[in-house]
């Protein structure tokens, strides 16, 4: 997908080098359609420059800094110089990210989408997150919960949250803890068996998180969870656990929970 408009000043753009003179260099803007920047000799490299060659070849592909807009003038006026290498590292992933939503647009909606409709698409999910690969990654973890401000028809979200289920790979993080379960009464067992139950949250875990309780010695039991992010994480792990330990104490047990093993596993 390529911007119709005009970048901003100070934003960092992907470019590629199209033509190199003795005052600077030419850059057709990838981002951007019909739009090329250029990066004067004095913005290309610090310090005293004697072939502009020596720093740049054509072809190559940059991320500049926008100076400079004048459109009456058509002209954009970039800066190499003042982009550092984690900037340059960031925004490359960026431009390559967009590149991968952009080509789920076309899984979701077929090729041969009119453009009024793709752009009617990606324009209410860049006004939501900020880029097309966010709104695909927040689709592929919370389904169309995610999308439920975004100004698109109940169809087009499903093709979108589809489509992201199948391509987006989700970063996933995993905390453990334990909960120790103890309720010496008669019916000990099936409370401990309801508390138990009630870890795992019977069946009301979000969907974009995931959770697993397992047995590791008498009275010890370990909460795994999986979720998109350490917030969410810790959250269910000490509501998984609190779960438990609230059937416990109904049933005239205890229950405690704590982050590491007590006891060695084997």
């Amino acid at each position: 997908m390529k911007y119709s408009g005009w970048p901003d000043t100070s934003e960092l753009v992907v470019g590629r080098v199209d033509e190199i003179e003795d005052f600077g260099v030419f850059i057709d803007l990838l981002e951007y359609e019909d739009k090329r920047g250029l990066c004067h000799i004095s913005e290309v490299a610090s310090g005293w420059i004697k072939n502009v060659r020596d720093h740049v070849g054509v072809d190559q592909r940059v991320v500049a800094k926008v100076l400079d807009v004048d459109e009456s003038a058509q002209q954009i006026d970039l800066s190499l110089k003042d982009v550092n290498d984690h900037q340059r590292k960031e925004k490359i992933q960026d431009w390559k990210n967009e590149q991968k939503a952009d080509n789920w647009m076309g899984i979701a909606f077929g090729d041969d989408v009119a453009d009024e409709t793709y752009a009617a698409i990606a324009n209410a999910l860049l006004a939501e997150f900020g880029s097309l690969y966010d709104g695909f990654e927040a689709a592929a973890i919370r389904g169309r919960e995610a999308l439920a401000d975004v100004d698109i028809s109940e169809e087009e979200a499903a093709a979108i949250v589809e489509t992201a289920r199948e391509n987006v790979s989700v970063p996933y993080v995993t905390v453990t803890g334990y909960v120790d379960l103890e309720v010496p009464s008669g019916d000990g067992v099936d409370a401990i068996r309801e508390a138990l139950q009630a870890a795992e949250g019977n069946g009301e875990i979000p969907e974009e998180a995931s959770l697993e309780v397992t047995y590791v010695g008498a009275p010890e039991y370990r909460i795994e969870v999986q979720a998109p992010d350490y917030k969410t994480a810790e959250a269910e792990l000490e509501a998984s656990a609190q779960r438990a330990i609230t059937v416990a104490d109904e049933g005239e047990g205890t229950g405690s929970f704590h982050r590491e093993r007590s006891t060695d596993e084997e």
